[in-house]
């Protein structure tokens, strides 16, 4: 009997996961499974806000992907893939290799979502990956080592634009670095700007409005400065424009990092889903629409609350959730098995706002503080453990709960 092929196309949370479940459930003789990303490491997505503000290195946050799989049992490909050709069954990668699959799972992530802002692409910075983080920590850096010899106080201005869980936690980060960075280069804290902008009325939208106040009046007593119902309108070589109602304000900013939005890879699209900002609403066994051997989990897909219409956040959470139902999945393909629909359990949400201040609610309990502080520590001391073992655990972990 053929073994079945199955193609796991990238290694964030959901294709790790997923490819983890894969090699523990199937036997070799059963299915070969070949895992493909553009990187030789997995990372988390969700602490690349450190990563990007200099308060925690990258390589504390890559795991080398052949550290973490079974080499005997998967095949890993480091590679691009460039388009997906679902009639053949093919998948085609940057350096001119097809690969034929008999079951594929699409996890290739998101990519920033601009809104058709002008200048937005061109002139400010994205929490999207290692090397994007490194490259916003390293331009902070590099322009307040610069601002001696140049004296433009728009070197020392930060513009943060988006007040969801990424541009927060963000922010949380910056109010520890920056006092660092001032010692470092002898600059007067007074002299740097921190500006938060967000379209909405409040910060972190989904959180209870204690919580919201607590995080809020926070960041603000260390410095932040708030724009609420303010539209970033353009954004330019030396600054953004704000609107808030009919009047508008250029702020000058040698750094801007949009956190504002993220939508599906747009490769997703491109080869053919149907997709709503790149995302492509699966049925509830995670297969694509209209193709049964085509499975689509993390930011990729969208799933929505049976209960309140919404569709769920494509949160670390979620997709690692998925990755576990989309391989069991898999395997009930295999052996001809019935297919189970995914079941959501959201348990808690913590953000961060520095090492030393969080918010969250876990198992409906509302935590802020230390308690938050512990509990988001305890959450991505978990994953560690999941992905590799009490080894990887103290190799990578947050161990210093206080």
């Amino acid at each position: 009997m053929k073994k079945a092929e199955i193609l796991v196309l990238g290694a964030g949370y959901g294709g790790i996961m997923t490819t983890l479940h894969l090699q523990k459930m199937l036997a070799s003789e059963e299915a070969s499974i070949t895992l493909v990303n553009k990187h030789p490491y997995h990372y988390q997505t969700t602490l690349l806000h450190e990563n990007a503000a200099g308060t925690a290195h990258q390589d504390q946050n890559r795991v080398n992907i052949e550290e973490v799989i079974d080499t005997k049992r998967v095949t890993f490909i480091q590679d691009e893939v460039t388009t997906i050709l679902t009639e053949k069954k093919q998948v085609l990668l940057k350096n001119g290799r097809t690969l034929s699959y008999d079951y594929l799972v699409v996890a290739l992530g998101f990519e920033p979502a601009t809104f058709g802002i002008p200048g937005l692409k061109e002139h400010s910075f994205c929490i999207r990956s290692i090397n994007e983080a490194r490259k916003i920590r390293e331009h902070i850096q590099c322009t307040f080592a610069r601002y001696h010899h140049e004296k433009r106080d728009e070197m020392l201005t930060i513009v943060v634009g988006g007040a969801g869980f990424t541009g927060i936690e963000f922010v949380g980060e910056l109010v520890e670095r920056v006092p660092v960075l001032c010692k470092e280069f002898d600059i007067d804290p007074q002299k740097v700007r921190i500006i938060n902008v967000e379209a909405g009325p409040t910060i972190l939208p989904g959180f209870a409005p204690e919580l919201v106040e607590y995080a809020y009046n926070y960041l603000k007593s260390r410095g932040v400065e708030f724009y609420l119902k303010s539209m970033l309108k353009a954004c330019h070589s030396d600054g953004v424009t704000i609107a808030q109602g009919e009047q508008e304000e250029i702020i000058k900013a040698d750094t801007v990092v949009w956190t504002g939005g993220v939508q599906g890879n747009s490769l997703v699209s491109q080869s053919g889903f149907p997709t709503q900002r790149g995302r492509v609403e699966v049925r509830k066994d995670l297969r694509a629409p209209h193709d049964d051997h085509t499975f689509v989990i993390g930011d990729c897909s969208v799933l929505y609350d049976q209960e309140s219409g919404r569709p769920y956040p494509p949160s670390a959470q979620v997709t690692i959730q998925q990755a576990e139902t989309c391989a069991n999945n898999i395997k009930a393909l295999l052996k001809g098995e019935a297919l189970q629909d995914i079941k959501i359990e959201i348990k808690g949400t913590v953000a961060s706002l520095g090492s030393e201040e969080a918010i969250g609610v876990v198992f409906g309990k509302m935590l802020v503080g230390k308690k938050a502080v512990l509990m988001k520590k305890i959450i991505d001391n978990r994953y560690l453990f999941m992905l590799g073992g009490l080894g990887l655990l103290l190799k990578k972990g947050k161990l210093k709960l206080f």
